[in-house]
């Protein structure tokens, strides 16, 4: 099993978000979970910050932002999906916020 970063963290934001999956299972928009959880993690000591702006750059010029749903104790991205499943492509995306955002 490979080791997990931020294992306390991690451990907190799996927690509450089981507890919003099980009172609210899939039946609301993507908002309602991103208050939800940001709400409860700050209820859990964690820091959140929602859609902070991520600069990207290409060649030392920026050319973009990147705005990740929520960022947790400025270390962890989360990206939020309100789907049945996620997909390959979502999988990649998210990969690739993370290379270009160097949180990884």
């Amino acid at each position: 099993m490979s080791k997990i970063l931020y294992e306390k963290e991690s451990y907190i934001i799996r927690g509450v978000c089981f507890e919003i999956y099980k009172e609210f299972r899939n039946r609301h928009k993507e908002k309602v979970y991103n208050k939800a959880l940001c709400g409860h993690l700050k209820r859990k000591g964690l820091s959140v910050e929602q859609e902070k702006q991520i600069p990207i750059f290409f060649k030392g010029e920026r050319v973009g932002v990147y705005v990740p749903d929520i960022i947790v104790e400025n270390k962890i991205l989360l990206e939020l999906k309100c789907k049945p499943f996620v997909g390959k492509e979502d999988i990649s995306q998210f990969w690739y916020y993370l290379k270009i955002t160097n949180f990884v």
